[in-house]
C-alpha cells in the first residue's frame, strides 16, 4: 500500500470512529476536508441504515453539499439552540489539543460552529502532530479584501511571513463563503497561541484567524502500527 493510501486509510479510521460517537437527537457541526468527508459519508450511512435522528450544521458549502449528497439533514444556527457534538479536522495539533485549521478556508464558520458545540471532535492522522503550533503550517487569516495590504504589513511587523493565497484552478485568490480573501502569515514556531490568537484577531481587518486554542475536548489520531495495522488513540 502506497503512502498516499495509508494516509487515506487513517483518515477513514478517524472519520468511521467519530461518527460512531455521534448519538440520536444530536446537533452536529459538520467539518469541512477530506478528513471530514469520511465522517459525513459514515454519518449518511448511519441515518439510512439505523434510521438515525440527526440535524447537521455544515461550517461550509463543500460540507452542506456533502451532507446532502449523504442525506443528512441539514440546518443553520438560525434553526437550533444547541449543537451537541461539533467534528473537523485540523492542519496541525500540538500536546495541550490546540490546533490549526482553514487549509479548506472555513476557519470562521468552523470556529463559530466548533465553539458553540459541548463537544468538539478533532480528527488527524498522525502527521498532523506537532511539538509547537506554526512549525509546519501558515495560520490562515480570513480578511477583508480591501484590508488585504495593511494586514499583511501588520502580520509582517509581528515577525512573521504573510502570503495571499492563490486559488488552484482558477485565476485570482482565494475567496471564502462569506466573499473574503485568505491571507496565510508562516510564524517559526508559537509560544503562546493564547496570545498570538487574540493579537491576530486585534488587527483591524482581520475577521478570524485560524489558531483554535482550548476548543478541542477529544482528539482522535489514526497511525500506523508496528505490523502495518491501522490504529486510533484517543485523547482529552
Amino acid at each position: 500500500m502506497s503512502s498516499e493510501d495509508l494516509t487515506r486509510e487513517m483518515k477513514k479510521a478517524v472519520g468511521v470512529e467519530a461518527a460512531r460517537m455521534v448519538g440520536r437527537g444530536d446537533v452536529v457541526g459538520l467539518g469541512t476536508g477530506s478528513t471530514a468527508e469520511f465522517m459525513i459519508e459514515e454519518l449518511g450511512r448511519r441515518v439510512r441504515e439505523e434510521n438515525l435522528d440527526i440535524v447537521g450544521i455544515p461550517t461550509s458549502f463543500d460540507a452542506s453539499v456533502l451532507a446532502r449528497r449523504n442525506g443528512i439533514p441539514a440546518g443553520t444556527l438560525d434553526d437550533v439552540d444547541r449543537i451537541d457534538i461539533a467534528v473537523d479536522g485540523a492542519d496541525e495539533v500540538d500536546p495541550a489539543m490546540n490546533l490549526i485549521k482553514g487549509r479548506g478556508a472555513a476557519h470562521l464558520r468552523e470556529k463559530i460552529v466548533d465553539g458553540m458545540a459541548e463537544r468538539f471532535i478533532v480528527i488527524v492522522d498522525e502527521s498532523k502532530l506537532v511539538d509547537r503550533l506554526g512549525s509546519k503550517s501558515p495560520v490562515p487569516l480570513e480578511v477583508l479584501p480591501m484590508a488585504a495590504q495593511p494586514v499583511m504589513r501588520a502580520v509582517e511587523a509581528l515577525g512573521g511571513e504573510p502570503v495571499l493565497r492563490m486559488a488552484v484552478h482558477k485565476d485570482g485568490p482565494v475567496i471564502t463563503d462569506q466573499g473574503n480573501m485568505v491571507v496565510d502569515a508562516r510564524f517559526d514556531g508559537i509560544d503562546d497561541a493564547g496570545e498570538m490568537e487574540s493579537t491576530l484577531n486585534n488587527i483591524p481587518g482581520i475577521l478570524e484567524n485560524g489558531l483554535f486554542v482550548g476548543l478541542a475536548t477529544e482528539v482522535l489520531i489514526g497511525s500506523i502500527s508496528g505490523e502495518g495495522r491501522i490504529e486510533v488513540e484517543r485523547r482529552t
